[in-house]
């Protein structure tokens, strides 16, 4: 266990305090130029604490309360701008270095939004500029009087006389707060604005470039709406710009925890919850109302670009996932028109994913969803590929062609739409439907003639071979193409070891029913023993004797 020092090794020297924490960040001594950290201590350790209490408390306490000086020279130096802008700010600027020295916040704050609002009223925005610089520079500057000045400057925007003026002024902010963890949410909010000022000059690149810049997932200080809302801006640019893979990167820091659906509470919490608030504020606490934050909106944005960057990187799997998602919202599910557009997605994407387990398993659950009912002809091209029977493809295109091509989804010949890859996806449904048809006819044969499958496939034997070879990469069939015989055999060859499994399996699986028909026999004889025997009944009407 590390012995404590003494008290004496850690001289509590001056320094200037983190408004925004309330607390010393370190302590400095200037004459030797060294770092004192605060020592670890524990519980007990009780005069430490005190002593470092106490130290922050003095620190914190204004040495002297500028409130009625300010009260009074604010007017005045509204009244004297109107005439001498610079002997305003003059006058301002030395009682500010006077309630700075002070550690007077509430009045160093009062002053700096002065100077600033001056220098707008003025019109002269260079002016403007040159205070903020100037001030956010001062030594021992407050850093919650600096914020107060930044978010008062970052009002004036909008008042800004024209664009140029405007992006000075965002620069200038941008170049204040570089660097300071304090004004960290407000240099967000700066470099959002210019963002989207290049993004309506049309400089794509520039505005994902500067958006990008900024690492929001760490701003602590930024409340979880507006971050999500940051990040999701992020990744829309850098789709727009086309670079995939850094939207794709960006994406992955937002929970899907955070947008999940909430369930509902039900009336009896709701009015449990009511009382114990009640019954707070009897006590005297501050309880305020809660605040139900709907995050149905991000939710929406936020699967509508991962459809996006699913649909450009082909992985319909992930596409009919992400509209799984978008199904469990209220907004979709109360509209009728949005939820049968979904469903028809989920149901166009699964097909239209690579056969695997995790593809078979989604594509019977789809199957099972009870509102297909209302997307009647695109459930019964979902069961197709749930049952174990051929589909020909001409006939499914003729079927269903039309009503899949009038869909964004496909297009039956390229150039149709503006969707580049809609030609892509039906050719992609016609691979899928030979795929199933594949997968049935190794189920049912372990050989077959070449020229019979070609005719139950509806293809030529140069494709027939390089959808079997595809699938057999694949690693979906076992198949071996016997060419000079023309004979294609499904059966998987096996060892001594495999057959005597199997028939050591079969004749457990025989024993096993030969022992469940004799349990059966058993208890049909027993029943049949304990039954009572039927008497038959005298005759109402008997012979006289």
């Amino acid at each position: 266990m590390r012995k404590k020092p003494p008290l004496a090794h850690f001289e509590l020297q001056p320094c200037r305090v983190d408004s925004s924490t309330c607390k010393p960040q370190y302590l400095y001594n200037e004459s030797s130029h060294t770092t004192h950290n605060i020592p670890e201590t524990s519980p007990r350790d009780s005069s430490y604490v005190a002593a470092v209490v106490m130290s922050e408390q003095q620190i914190l306490k204004p040495d002297k309360d500028f409130s009625k000086e300010v009260d009074k020279q604010l007017p005045e130096a509204e009244k004297l701008a109107q005439t001498n802008v610079q002997g305003a700010i003059e006058k301002l600027t030395a009682l500010e270095k006077q309630t700075r020295q002070a550690s007077d916040l509430a009045s160093t704050s009062r002053i700096l939004v002065a100077i600033v609002t001056i220098s707008k009223d003025s019109g002269d925005w260079s002016l403007l500029n040159e205070q903020v610089l100037l001030l956010s520079k001062k030594h021992g500057q407050l850093k919650q009087a600096i914020t107060k000045m930044v978010q008062v400057v970052m009002g004036f925007l909008e008042t800004a006389p024209n664009l140029e003026t405007k992006l000075t002024a965002i620069e200038t902010l941008r170049t204040v707060t570089e660097g300071k963890i304090f004004v960290e949410v407000e240099r967000a909010r700066v470099t959002k604005i210019l963002s989207d000022i290049k993004k309506e000059q049309g400089d794509l690149k520039a505005a994902a470039d500067i958006l990008c810049e900024l690492q929001v997932e760490t701003f602590g200080s930024m409340e979880r709406r507006e971050k999500t809302e940051f990040i999701l801006a992020q990744v829309g640019l850098c789709i727009e710009n086309d670079d995939w893979t850094q939207a794709g990167i960006l994406s992955r820091k937002i929970s899907t925890k955070y947008l999940s659906r909430r369930p509902k509470k039900t009336e009896e919490q709701l009015e449990k919850e009511k009382k114990d608030r009640e019954k707070r504020r009897e006590k005297g606490e501050d309880v305020p109302e809660p605040i139900e934050d709907d995050v149905t909106d991000l939710k929406l944005r936020y699967y509508e670009l991962q459809i996006t960057l699913a649909k450009h990187d082909d992985k319909y799997l992930d596409v009919c996932k992400h509209y799984r998602q978008v199904l469990d919202t209220e907004a979709v599910e109360e509209d009728p028109q949005k939820l049968q557009s979904v469903l028809q997605r989920i149901i166009y994407y699964v097909i239209l994913a690579p056969y695997d387990n995790e593809q078979s398993d989604l594509l019977h659950r789809v199957h099972k969803d009870t509102r297909n009912s209302q997307v009647p002809a695109d459930a019964q091209l979902l069961k197709l590929f749930t049952v174990h029977e051929l589909m020909r493809w001409p006939e499914v295109a003729k079927q269903y062609g039309p009503h899949l091509t009038n869909t964004d989804v496909f297009d039956a010949a390229p150039g149709q739409s503006a969707d580049k890859k809609a030609n892509q996806r039906w050719e992609d449904l016609r691979k899928r439907v030979i795929e199933h048809n594949v997968r049935v006819v190794a189920k049912y044969y372990t050989r077959i003639r070449m020229p019979r499958l070609t005719q139950l496939l509806d293809l030529s034997e140069d494709e027939t071979e390089k959808y079997i070879s595809e699938l057999v990469t694949a690693k979906t069939v076992y198949a071996k193409i016997d060419r000079p015989a023309r004979i294609v055999s499904f059966a998987k060859p096996r060892d001594a070891d495999d057959v005597l499994n199997e028939w050591s399996g079969n004749m457990k699986s025989l024993l096993g029913l030969l022992e469940r028909i004799d349990h059966l026999i058993t208890k049909e004889e027993m029943m049949a023993r304990i039954q009572p025997t039927k008497v038959p009944k005298a005759s109402k009407t008997g012979k006289a004797h």
